[in-house]
Formats: C-alpha cells, sequence, structure tokens
C-alpha cells in the first residue's frame, strides 16, 4: 500500500452536469472530516457511512461555502485503489472543480500523476497489467468492436488464458529441479515428454493470439488511410462523404487542399483514420509544393491507399505517376464522378482494371462497395468477439513472439536430444516473457511508462 494520499478531478473539468473530485489513500476520510458540512455542521468519521451518497456542502481553509455536493466514502480494500476513496460530485463548471481540489490539497495531500489511481489498482494486487491497459484502451475505444475486445481484456480472459500456461510452466520446471537434484530416480525421459507435449499444445494457442494482432490493431488504432488522386478528383468530398460532414473545403479550383487534414470515422463498426491530403501535380506554387511532399510522405505510413480518378476527365500523366508511386501499397481503385459522362480509360491499366469501384459522392453512390472491399482486405472469415480472444496491443504480441520463440527452442533441445538444462533454460525464458504480459517482474520504468498514457484523475 501507498502510505500519501492523492486526489485529482475524474471528469473532464469543464461545463457538464457534475464534475468528480477523487482522492485515495490513508488519509482520504480525514481529508472529507476537515471540508465536509452536513447538517450545519463538520462530520465525523463515524457520520460518514461507507458506500452512501451524503448531501452537504464543501468549505475551503475559511470554512466557506465552495460547492453543494454530494459525498461517497469507499474504505478500503474493496474499493478501484485498495485503498479508503472519497469522491466528492460538485457542480460542473471549472471553477468549482478547482477550488474544491485547491481545498483537497490543502488538507494533506498531492495531485495524483497521470493514471496514478489505476497505477494503484495495479500495484495493489486489484488488476494485473493486461487490466491496467484495458482501462485506457476502453477510454480510447472508436469502435463497438475495439470496445468489446478491451472489456474482454478488463474482465480478466487475457491473464487466465497466459496464467494458465505460466503454471503449467511452472509445474513442469520443478519436475525438472527434482530430476536435476535427484538423478537417480532417472525421471528424465518422463519430463521431457511432458514438456514436448506442453509446448506442442501451448504453441497452437500463441500462434492463435498472434495471428489476431493485426486485427487487434486495426481496432484499436484504425486503418490508417491516405486519399490520393490529382487535383479536383474528389478526394475533399470522399472525406466529407466518409465523415458525413462537411470537414474539409471543397472547390472547384485545383489545390484548395493544402494541408494533410486527418480524422477518425467509424464505418459499419470498421475505424478508419482518414487523411485527406493535398492534389498530385507539379507545381510552382511554394505552399502547394509542400502540401504535395507532405501527402507523398503520409503514403509510406498508410495501412491503406484510396487511389480516386475523376471519371469525366482522362487518364493522365499524374495519375500514372500516382500509380507507379503506390505500386507496392494495399490500394483501393476509385473512380468517381460517374453520374458525369465518362472520359476515363483505364484499358492501359489491366492489374487495376477490373479492381475499380465506381462512385459518385454527388449522389451519395459507392459507400458500401468501398467498405466491402476494405474488410476482405483486412478481415479474414467472421469475427465474433464474444468467443475470441484477440490481442490488440503491440507489447503483448511482441512478449508472444518471443515466447513462442522459446518454446520453439525447448522443441529443437528436445529432438536434439540435448540435456534437461537445456530445456529449463528455454522455459523458464518464456516463462519470463509471458509473466511480463499480465505484469510479473516487471520494471518500474515499464510501469511508468503504460501509466503515464492515462489522463489525470483515472
Amino acid at each position: 500500500m501507498n502510505s500519501d494520499t492523492i486526489a485529482a478531478i475524474a471528469t473532464f473539468p469543464g461545463n457538464a452536469g457534475i464534475n468528480i473530485i477523487r482522492i485515495s489513500g490513508d488519509g482520504a476520510l480525514e481529508i472529507a472530516e476537515k471540508i465536509f458540512v452536513k447538517n450545519g455542521s463538520k462530520t465525523e468519521g463515524s457520520k460518514l457511512k461507507p458506500r452512501y451518497l451524503h448531501y452537504g456542502h464543501i468549505t475551503d481553509q475559511d470554512n466557506k461555502v465552495i460547492d453543494e455536493v454530494l459525498l461517497s466514502y469507499m474504505k478500503g480494500p474493496g474499493t478501484y485503489t485498495r485503498e479508503d476513496v472519497v469522491e466528492i460530485n460538485c457542480h460542473g463548471g471549472i471553477i468549482s472543480a478547482k477550488k474544491i481540489l485547491e481545498t483537497v490539497l490543502f488538507h494533506g495531500c498531492r495531485p495524483a500523476e497521470r493514471g496514478e489511481f489505476t497505477k494503484r489498482a495495479f500495484l495493489n494486487g486489484r488488476i494485473d497489467l493486461t487490466q491496467a491497459e484495458a482501462v485506457i484502451d476502453i477510454i480510447n475505444s472508436k469502435t463497438d468492436s475495439s470496445h468489446a475486445i478491451s472489456v474482454n481484456h478488463l474482465e480478466g480472459r487475457l491473464s487466465r488464458e497466459i496464467n494458465e500456461i505460466i503454471e503449467k510452466i511452472m509445474q513442469i520446471l520443478a519436475n525438472i529441479e527434482v530430476n536435476i537434484d535427484f538423478p537417480e530416480y532417472d525421471e528424465d525421459q518422463i519430463t521431457i515428454s511432458m514438456a514436448r507435449e506442453f509446448c506442442s499444445e501451448v504453441l497452437v494457442k500463441i500462434n492463435k493470439l498472434i495471428e489476431t494482432a493485426d486485427t487487434g490493431k486495426i481496432f484499436k488504432e484504425g486503418i490508417k488511410t491516405v486519399i490520393l488522386g490529382k487535383p479536383n478528383v474528389g478526394k475533399s468530398s470522399l472525406m466529407n462523404f466518409l465523415l458525413n460532414e462537411n470537414r474539409a473545403i471543397v472547390t472547384e479550383i485545383p489545390g484548395t487542399t493544402r494541408d494533410t487534414i486527418e480524422e477518425y470515422v467509424n464505418i459499419k463498426g470498421v475505424p478508419l483514420r482518414i487523411i485527406d491530403t493535398a492534389g498530385i501535380r507539379d507545381t510552382d506554387d511554394a505552399v502547394e509544393k509542400i502540401g504535395v511532399e507532405k501527402a507523398l510522405s503520409k503514403v509510406g505510413e498508410a495501412d491503406l491507399v484510396m487511389m480516386i480518378f475523376d471519371s469525366s476527365r482522362e487518364l493522365e500523366e499524374e495519375d500514372e505517376k500516382i500509380l507507379d508511386y503506390i505500386r507496392e501499397k494495399k490500394t483501393i481503385f476509385i473512380k468517381n464522378k460517374t453520374d458525369l459522362e465518362t472520359r476515363l480509360d483505364l484499358s492501359g491499366q489491366k492489374e487495376i482494371e477490373s479492381e475499380v469501384i465506381n462512385i459518385s459522392v454527388a449522389r451519395n453512390q459507392g459507400l458500401d462497395e468501398i467498405m466491402e472491399k476494405i474488410s476482405s482486405m483486412f478481415f479474414q472469415g467472421t469475427i465474433n468477439l464474444d468467443s475470441q480472444l484477440i490481442i490488440n496491443n503491440a507489447r503483448h504480441k511482441s512478449l508472444l513472439v518471443n515466447a513462442k520463440r522459446n518454446l520453439e527452442e525447448v522443441l529443437k533441445s528436445i529432438d536434439n536430444d540435448m540435456t534437461i538444462d537445456f530445456v529449463e533454460i528455454d522455459l523458464k525464458e518464456a516463462m519470463e516473457n509471458l509473466g511480463l504480459i499480465v505484469g510479473k517482474s516487471v520494471s518500474d520504468d515499464l510501469v511508468d511508462k503504460i501509466f503515464n498514457e492515462f489522463c489525470i484523475g483515472k
């Protein structure tokens, strides 16, 4: 347990129905007694019944009323942090919440660091590291799918899977220790047979988890999608069409878009991180030239390129240059303005002619075909988020890959008739890598790095 007491505003400190100031630590109740007035008098600890909402007022150090509030006191260890927790619900607005927090800090606690409440929940054993990381993933979820994956992790599904594997490794390691310490029992072959069977079974599970990582990354971060094309083909119109709002300026003047515009959109459960770019062309305009260079640089970072042709214009040298530039990227080819007379001839581009999707942003036609294409490019088969455990964290994937490598080394050692000591070394390394996923023996630096991604108050 931590000895100091922390406090922070747990809600967004702006205009809203309520704001919540959260206090956690040994001194939480004592601070509440000093500042909370109920029925005209300061409270004593015995009057603040745990897990009840108490109506009253918060007063500052000069006993001046700051706001009327609802206050709750929750006694540890049955709390989020496993410490005593007080939450003060005041009226929404910047001033009340700020003044109450200042008063709380005046009476003997310090401001919470980013993610420190969840960090204490982890350090005090209420949740493990995968569950702590799931908290921030839930907060940052942009689709129902990414939220469902994170909720599964918060409920401990990944933790249970990993911990079961670790427990089995520990059993095998215990047998190996017996074999090494008491060789007269000569049970090496039994233990080696057990290790071989275990590694073969677990590698199947780990491979399945690793295979889900790309899908999990997409649901968590979105498909980084760059809209590319020469000027005035409808790139900004397509972005507005996908977003269902006028986010990008659209005119008939070529070169209107000078900088990249980036937005998230959830289309049929698939998150897209869309980047609208300047039209690609040779130009003497210094500002537009910077925009073109920036657009091309975004292509290298993209998971997906949407290249747009103007159906009403002939194929031009600018189109062909773009085609050459994106040849190695996953690309959806889109022919826009199909409501106009068609002049575009792609018969010379046999590799893409049959792949082109015809759309008309002006008539709101073609979105379903685009989304079906994205689904076929990035998702294989049906994903059942209720039953399938999906990895959505790059750290988890990296450690699973390391553990997989360790277990494969175990099987190699067994096949090459190496001594049981080699099996032991690789099993221990596999256990360590898996343990890092759930937070066993994790370094302070890594813990700090993870929780620094949280907001203050969580």
